[in-house]
């Protein structure tokens, strides 16, 4: 009996290293598309191999086998680094980075595209500053299309403006930084494939870019932070952006994503926050956010997710210079912002 388990322990370890190594060199041999495939059919016949000796009744030959060829991968798979200068897709050519002086922010290299199509957009991008002592918001937006548990988070910050209102707002987005002839692939992204990215956007080009053009449906939650928590929570992801822009990371689906980055800046800001299924599971993250007490009070997180939907609003004021407010009519927090503009 024992045996028997102890065999097919092993069989399972074969398969699964053959599985997992002909996925790594499918995602990261750098050969052309013919010597990947050769390279993964190589790595299977040796895997199939262990495995046919295994069932003629031999275990210490496949399991030293498998032992060898897993060293040499792991060797090679460890020697792999991400990359700084590659022919990146336009929309993260560059990444944000910052600087503090006494209370002004100076944000480079923020994003403001114009859309046409998913692939296609009017490219700018600028420097902008802001006074850190008129930070007076941050909301979740959450875009999702349609898998279940799974959505990209944004982080926006608002801020006032001469007129005491808040009117100025920077998203930060936590991407996949694509070379320009790659296509996002959620198992490419265990794998090595692309690297880390860190984008500051204007509204009207992040929100827009998936409402609009894309056909995301596009929920927006008011967090309700502290002003010293919200300004640590906005420094420490400009930390963390010119770090990334300095040493380059590479992404990962579960461990490195848009939503364990940000949750790592929280637990050093909120003392005490619990690890989490819903922080693998990001289109499940506001729900997180609602138990700890991060949203406003006084609503279920269904009535929050109902009365934060943008998308819908988001598409009536495509062209809108007022875009952020009206975005936000109706949404729990902004009550007192937004006003009726239809």
């Amino acid at each position: 009996m024992i045996i028997a388990f102890m065999d097919g322990l092993l069989r399972l370890a074969l398969l699964l290293s053959t599985a997992w190594g002909a996925l790594a060199l499918a995602h990261r041999l750098p050969l052309s598309t013919a010597g990947r495939r050769l390279g993964v059919a190589g790595w299977v016949a040796a895997g199939g191999f262990w495995l046919w000796l295994h069932w003629l009744g031999a275990r210490a030959a496949p399991l030293a086998g498998m032992a060898v060829q897993m060293a040499a991968l792991l060797a090679w798979w460890r020697g792999l680094r991400p990359s700084k200068d590659l022919d990146w897709a336009e929309d993260v050519a560059q990444l944000a980075t910052g600087e503090v002086e006494g209370n002004r922010l100076t944000l480079h290299h923020v994003r403001h595209f114009t859309w046409q199509t998913r692939d296609e957009a009017v490219s700018a991008w600028e420097a902008r500053h802001y006074d850190l002592d008129r930070l007076s918001s941050v909301d979740l937006i959450i875009s999702s299309w349609g898998r279940p548990g799974i959505a990209h988070v944004l982080i926006s910050f608002g801020f006032r403006g001469a007129g005491d209102e808040i009117d100025d707002f920077v998203a930060f987005s936590v991407e996949v930084r694509r070379e320009r002839h790659e296509r996002f692939s959620e198992v490419g992204g265990f794998f090595k494939q692309y690297e880390l990215a860190i984008i500051a956007a204007d509204e009207r080009d992040a929100v827009r870019l998936r409402s609009n053009v894309r056909g995301e449906r596009v929920i927006l939650y008011r967090v309700t932070l502290s002003p010293e928590d919200r300004r640590e929570l906005l420094l420490a992801l400009v930390k963390v952006a010119n770090r990334l822009d300095h040493e380059p990371r590479f992404y990962h689906t579960i461990t490195a994503n848009c939503t364990t980055l940000v949750f790592a800046m929280m637990r050093r800001i909120i003392e005490g926050l619990p690890m989490d299924h819903r922080l693998l599971l990001t289109g499940l993250l506001p729900g997180y956010v609602h138990d700890h007490g991060g949203l406003v009070e006084g609503y279920s997180l269904a009535e929050l997710r109902r009365l934060g939907d943008i998308t819908e609003r988001a598409r009536r004021a495509h062209e809108a210079t007022d875009f952020s407010r009206r975005i936000r009519q109706g949404v729990p927090g902004w009550e007192s912002f937004a006003g009726p503009h239809e």
